[in-house]
């Protein structure tokens, strides 16, 4: 079907050039719509409309639509002909309307023709004027009505591939085009005056049109410029402000935004009420990933084996690996710490920050001293919490997550993992690595909902392989203490099942922290998800306040907090200059199970679900002689490229060194780099990274010139002769 529509749309362009074509072979045809005729045959066709006025005012306007909609030259000479044959009045009336309905034909023809084709070979850039046009596309399209800049025939075609509605194209195009119309249609009644086109618009013309196209944006400015001072009324401004920004929070994305401000000399207070380094250092990123290691050594050990190597023992002594973890968390802490950030010119201050107004805050000290600093610019960066869930009995059971995790110093015989997300997973296999007895349950049909089923069914077999035992499909219902044995009760369909634990671990995810801070004071709206409502900009309601990280999403990632931070310092201290919209185009993320899961851009089914076409690349890593001589478990790369073109849409990598091997896949994509590059890179023998050019190998094949082929091998024959 969908070819068959292709196939339908090329025989549509070919059938209007082969019209255009027959047109522009007709001298006769293309005499008419010269200045010069118009002006020797003006008597003639006024005795036509005198004779015949509904007639001659139907084909008149039967002849503009056409002219219109095919966007042929002459449009300018029938607006003249309206205004020299009907007069202002009517000759106005029929050159608005049939201008408008002649533009809105070749908005359609532009749109049924070209735009899936445009789609399928620009989409990146398409999507983002789209994005553009969502907000301003009215405004846009009226400047470019008012203001003779671009041909309108031109505007036609280019609004056709965007995804602006014909109603509203239509609308804005007729009010657009009114000034203009009239101007022409006006000349065109004083025909006898006008020597070239160009006489019509003088520079003092030309300067009213301009000025009547700044018209939208002059009363958009306006409109803002009042929003914000009704915003911003009730609150009063200082007459001098202590710093430039003032930062909450001081994790991944409160750190980077300091340090941007400190490093351009602005003056900048850091405030953070518990732990430098934020969740990232202290709960997250760097001890889950220290326990990741211990626990992938107890495995390493228990099969050493497996690489020739006997009589290996070993014991987990789980008290000294919690110990490693806090000591990899104090080696890390100095580049987090208060001393650092001093030294590079960051005001430190231990508090809890209140915002009491668009240029205050209130900081309360330990002590319970509260000190107010009044500031240009406030960054929020207070990060996200983990989340419990409301189940009957567990708060009075008790219960782990992912902050309070490290605080054990004994192995739990038995761990309850509520939760199939990255961090339950990580965390479950881990334990389980380590020798707890660890049940895993997940209201989901599978584990990682986020990746694609072979991905999570790869997982999850390693999972169960680790001695994990996995609960999918099941909810937790009620916590029990039954003779001093605490058991989770779960229901899998119609069947309560209970599980014993000595511990249950929240995993549920994050929630953003946006209490306590006085938002609800200023009416800062959040979204659906909890985080901080923010432009592209990263800017609130109020423009000198803004959010990052956890808490202003779309990512909880260290990496796109700090990425953030970025746009947001820059917008908060130079934005009324130039301002930056965050860029999210080329986001990776790492789950760190083994095997790895790493991602970046489209998936399969995400692809499918937004109708983008792709093709398919894959490498399986067992074929990889590294991967051979490391006796790594099986893994694969899959990359989705445009259809017959090397661009790379998206990247799944499942194996070992996933992380690492999917920088080169975020860099090309980045920077607009193809398959051919990757396979034109000369990659270290042997290494994991090889994979990468194999990958490109395989996509390099399957477009080989196959017609060329058989030429080749008869040449290749005759040169034997």
């Amino acid at each position: 079907m969908a070819l068959a529509v292709r196939f339908r749309r090329w025989e549509g362009i070919a059938l209007i050039l082969l019209v255009l074509l027959m047109i522009y072979q007709q001298p006769e045809l293309r005499q008419w719509l010269t200045l010069d005729q118009l002006k020797a045959s003006r008597d003639i066709l006024v005795q036509l409309y005198e004779s015949d006025p509904w007639r001659t005012a139907l084909i008149f306007f039967g002849v503009y639509v056409l002219v219109a909609a095919l966007s042929l030259p002459g449009a300018t000479i029938l607006t003249l002909a309206g205004g020299a044959i009907f007069g202002l009045g009517v000759g106005l009336l029929l050159v608005s309307f049939a201008s408008s309905i002649g533009a809105l034909l070749a908005f359609l023809l532009s749109r049924w023709l070209l735009r899936d084709i445009v789609r399928a070979r620009f989409e990146r850039p398409l999507a983002l004027i789209n994005a553009g046009l969502a907000g301003d596309g009215v405004t846009y399209l009226l400047m470019l009505r008012l203001i003779p800049v671009f041909p309108f025939w031109l505007v036609n075609l280019l609004m056709g591939l965007t995804a602006i509605s014909p109603r509203q194209f239509y609308i804005t195009s007729q009010a657009g085009m009114l000034a203009g119309t009239a101007i022409y249609v006006n000349a065109g009644t004083r025909l006898g005056g006008i020597r070239e086109l160009t006489d019509i618009l003088s520079p003092a013309l030309l300067g009213s049109l301009l000025l009547l196209g700044m018209f939208p944006l002059l009363v958009r400015w306006a409109i803002r410029r009042f929003q914000r001072w009704k915003l911003y009324a009730r609150w009063p401004r200082p007459a001098r402000f202590d710093r430039n920004l003032v930062v909450i929070g001081a994790g991944a994305g409160g750190l980077v935004s300091a340090l941007i401000g400190a490093t351009v000399k602005a003056r900048v207070t850091l405030i953070e009420s518990h732990r430098m380094g934020g969740d990232c250092l202290n709960y997250g990123c760097v001890p889950s990933k220290t326990l990741i290691r211990s626990a992938r050594a107890a495995k390493e050990l228990r099969n050493a084996g497996s690489l020739g190597i006997s009589g290996v023992t070993g014991s987990v002594d789980f008290a000294a690996v919690m110990r490693r973890v806090q000591e990899v968390i104090r080696t890390i802490e100095p580049h987090d710490s208060t001393e650092r950030y001093t030294g590079l010119g960051v005001e430190v201050m231990q508090g809890h920050a209140h915002i009491v107004s668009p240029w205050s805050v209130e900081v309360t000290l330990a002590d319970g001293q509260t000190e107010t600093i009044t500031t240009r610019n406030i960054i929020i960066a207070t990060g996200a919490s983990p989340v419990v869930p409301s189940i009957p009995g567990l708060k009075e059971a008790g219960f782990l997550t992912s902050e309070t995790v490290w605080d054990l110093t004994e192995l739990p015989g038995r761990l309850v993992v509520l939760g199939g997300g990255p961090i339950g997973c990580e965390l479950a296999q881990s334990f389980a690595r380590l020798g707890s007895e660890v049940t895993q349950v997940e209201l989901a049909s599978r584990i990682l909902t986020r990746e694609e089923l072979e991905v999570s069914d790869l997982v999850a077999a390693s999972l169960r392989a680790d001695g994990v035992r996995i609960l999918t499909g099941h909810q937790a219902v009620r916590v029990e203490v039954v003779e001093g044995e605490r058991q989770l009760v779960v229901s899998g369909g119609d069947q309560l099942l209970t599980v014993p634990f000595d511990h249950l671990l929240c995993a549920l995810g994050r929630i953003p922290r946006v209490t306590g801070y006085g938002l609800e004071e200023l009416g800062i709206p959040l979204t659906a998800r909890g985080t901080v409502e923010t432009d592209a900009y990263l800017r609130t309601i109020y423009p000198n306040i803004y959010a990052v990280g956890d808490v202003a999403g779309p990512f909880q990632f260290t990496h796109t907090a700090a990425h953030q931070a970025w746009y947001a310092a820059v917008n908060a201290l130079f934005g009324r200059f130039r301002r930056f919209k965050a860029d999210y185009s080329v986001i990776p993320w790492v789950t760190f199970t083994d095997p790895e899961v790493a991602r970046v851009g489209l998936s399969e089914a995400e692809a499918r679900e937004k109708g983008v076409p792709f093709e398919v690349s894959r490498y399986e890593t067992a074929d990889l002689d590294r991967a051979i001589v490391d006796g790594s478990a099986p893994g694969f790369i899959k990359v989705l490229t445009v259809p017959g073109k090397d661009r790379i849409l998206g990247v799944t990598i499942v194996g070992e060194h996933a992380g690492e091997l999917l920088s080169e896949y975020v860099l090309a994509m980045k920077h607009g780099l193809g398959l051919n590059r990757i396979l034109g890179t000369i990659h270290s023998y042997p290494t994991f990274s090889e994979a990468n050019k194999y990958v490109a190998g395989e996509w390099k094949r399957a477009h080989a010139p196959r017609r060329l082929l058989p030429w080749l091998e008869r040449f290749h024959t005759w040169e034997r002769t």
